[in-house]
């Protein structure tokens, strides 16, 4: 005689009274959750879309560009899209350099003297193993990142100037359009060894626009200077202010 085995499968999800009580008392685990498919959302074709200022927004510059014949019959989202599509590329070019630039002297011509017109160029001699130089880097390498549209490039002293004396580094030459316009010897005029980013910006700036953040134009650059620097030591005080509070409290 044949010997049937009968596996009983209830609903998933059920259970009996007594697993309960067992779950009641901590003696069985948890009860799983049961099983639910995700709900199902048909792709959405991005070309599909309706078109808005948000879908505008999440477009790229080339793909501005191309919707150029597709917004004609919509006025305001075609000039909406010349508005983004100028904001973008004001932004890119604001942002062509945001760094210190490592030079040798061959690269001088090239990324100093024939640096377009309208660019102001700070160019860093340097030496390694030199403190005055790694304190002066520090304050450039943040300047650079606030005003991205001024080119930064360092070059080791004697690359730049054959023979020229280790104790005059650092110090910065300022280009514009093929000419020297300022040259500042050692850390004196940027407020010594207490230098900032803020002292070394405004000493840039005393009598040309050399720093630009390709927002407010050049003419505009050394109240964006004494603003930022403004900025920076409230920010500094309040800073100051907080960590005195904190320790007063423990």
């Amino acid at each position: 005689m044949a010997d049937y085995h009968f596996v009983y499968k209830d609903v998933e999800g059920t259970t009996t009274e007594w697993d309960d009580i067992q779950r009641r008392l901590g003696n069985l685990p948890p009860k799983p959750e049961p099983f639910k498919p995700p709900p199902f959302a048909p792709k959405v074709d991005a070309d599909e879309q309706p078109k808005s200022k948000e879908w505008l927004d999440a477009r790229e510059p080339e793909e501005l560009e191309e919707l150029e014949d597709d917004l004609e019959d919509d006025r305001f989202l075609e000039q909406y899209r010349k508005l983004r599509l100028a904001e973008l590329r004001e932004a890119a070019k604001a942002a062509r350099f945001g760094s210190i630039l490592p030079i040798t002297g061959s690269d001088f011509v090239r990324e100093v003297s024939q640096a377009p017109s309208d660019v102001w160029v700070v160019v860093f001699l340097y030496k390694d193993g030199i403190a005055e130089c790694g304190l002066l880097q520090n304050c450039l390498e943040e300047l650079t990142t606030r005003y991205p549209a001024t080119k930064f490039v360092k070059i080791i002293s004697t690359d730049c100037i054959p023979n020229y004396p280790d104790r005059n580094v650092p110090t910065i030459l300022v280009y514009n359009n093929s000419a020297v316009k300022g040259t500042y010897v050692g850390l004196q005029k940027f407020g010594g060894k207490r230098c900032t980013p803020e002292s070394v910006a405004l000493a840039l700036c005393h009598s040309d626009p050399v720093l630009n953040d390709g927002h407010g134009g050049s003419d505009s650059s050394r109240g964006n200077v004494i603003e930022g620097v403004r900025r920076k030591f409230i920010e500094k005080v309040v800073a100051q202010h907080e960590e005195r509070e904190e320790e007063d409290g423990d």
